[in-house]
């Protein structure tokens, strides 16, 4: 019982974990890649995991110490799965730091970015460039708006979703 204790995960990383896991879940959807002509690809699906955390960082901003250690945990989740993505898919454990410092950096500037463009909300200018030039970067003639508006309602989802709620690892996602 006192091991128990010693060991059991804190619940901010519980909550980044199950927050990593609906993120996950979410940018799976077939209609990201046949419907919105996300590219099916290891760059689209980065692209589309990084949007979903992203949103969830961007959620719990500001929001007190319990909400940033549950997105740090967030982030911690997506790191160690890109890691693991990257091992699987045969990339050497000589090659796998300077691939991750890579995302990071990526992951980093999406963050960045994306936050930027959000705050500049209702004005959608910035966000739909950001979309362009990340998630549509190799695609010619990326459907009109499709995705923007599926961020825009998720960002509006997410808003009105209590914070303890998303500190409790439960985050409820619009259809994508």
């Amino acid at each position: 019982m006192i091991l128990d204790r010693i060991f059991r995960p804190k619940p901010a990383v519980v909550a980044g974990r199950a927050l990593y896991a609906a993120c996950v879940e979410q940018s799976r959807s077939p209609r990201f890649y046949a419907d919105l002509a996300v590219p099916d690809s290891v760059e689209g699906r980065f692209e589309i995991y990084t949007l979903h955390v992203v949103l969830i960082m961007d959620r719990l901003v500001s929001q007190g110490p319990e909400a940033a250690r549950t997105s740090q945990a967030l982030f911690d989740a997506y790191a160690r799965a890109l890691d693991d993505a990257l091992r699987e898919m045969g990339v050497g454990d000589l090659s796998v730091g300077k691939k991750m410092r890579r995302l990071g950096e990526a992951f980093f500037g999406r963050v960045k970015n994306y936050h930027a463009a959000l705050a500049t909300l209702p004005d959608t200018k910035d966000l739909d460039a950001l979309i362009r030039r990340t998630v549509y970067a190799d695609v010619e003639g990326p459907p009109p708006d499709a995705l923007l508006d599926y961020v825009l309602r998720q960002k509006q989802g997410l808003d009105t979703q209590p914070t303890e709620r998303l500190l409790s690892g439960l985050v409820s996602w619009i259809a994508a």
